[in-house]
């Protein structure tokens, strides 16, 4: 189970330094968003990729691009939607490039053991999990970009309100796109 929790020193040292760096540049509520927001793009990322340490790369990677941003581009009234779109789709495209899965999956079922206290994991168990996390982030890597991303971002906590303005959708069609989201995912899993 993944936790959302407050950002990793990584991240608050990269937001420190891009707010550090051209002054001109930095964005005035770059701060305030961080605080705000973080966690929820932090959750955004590590729905998609099961990985808390990725999940904080993504994030930081993500905090980055909006330091980068003029309010003009993504105003503070819609950093949120931006936010989370952006982890979604990097999320994504670094599940598809399908880069050192194995391995982040190994090492989470090596801290998964060692967090169970000496308590011998069921192996079997282990290994069904694991197969099953693996073909659901495949299917889910397989679906069009905007169903995958309004799924994610559905299942991550975002309102359908939410979810309509940061995919540029109307508040009427997202339970729609949704729904067809979830039904290509349980026909991406039964192939």
């Amino acid at each position: 189970m993944l936790r959302a929790v407050g950002p990793p020193v990584a991240a608050r040292r990269a937001v420190g330094e891009a707010r550090t760096g051209d002054r001109a540049a930095m964005r005035a509520d770059l701060e305030a968003v961080f605080r705000r927001d973080y966690a929820l793009v932090a959750g955004v990322a590590a729905r998609v990729l099961g990985s808390r340490q990725q999940a904080d790369d993504v994030a930081q990677e993500v905090f980055l691009s909006f330091a980068r941003s003029s309010a003009a581009t993504v105003p503070a009234e819609a950093a949120r939607g931006w936010l989370c779109v952006a982890a979604s789709h990097t999320a994504l495209n670094l599940l598809r490039s399908g880069r050192r899965r194995t391995a982040r999956e190994d090492a989470a079922a090596t801290r998964d053991a060692a967090l169970t206290g000496g308590a011998t994991p069921d192996v079997a168990e282990g290994v069904v999990a694991g197969e099953e996390r693996r073909r659901v982030r495949e299917a889910l890597a397989r679906l069009p970009r905007r169903q995958a991303t309004a799924l994610v971002l559905r299942h991550s906590g975002l309102s359908y309100a939410e979810v309509a303005a940061a995919l540029h959708l109307s508040p009427t069609s997202v339970g729609t796109t949704v729904r067809r989201a979830e039904s290509a995912l349980r026909e991406e899993l039964t192939r």
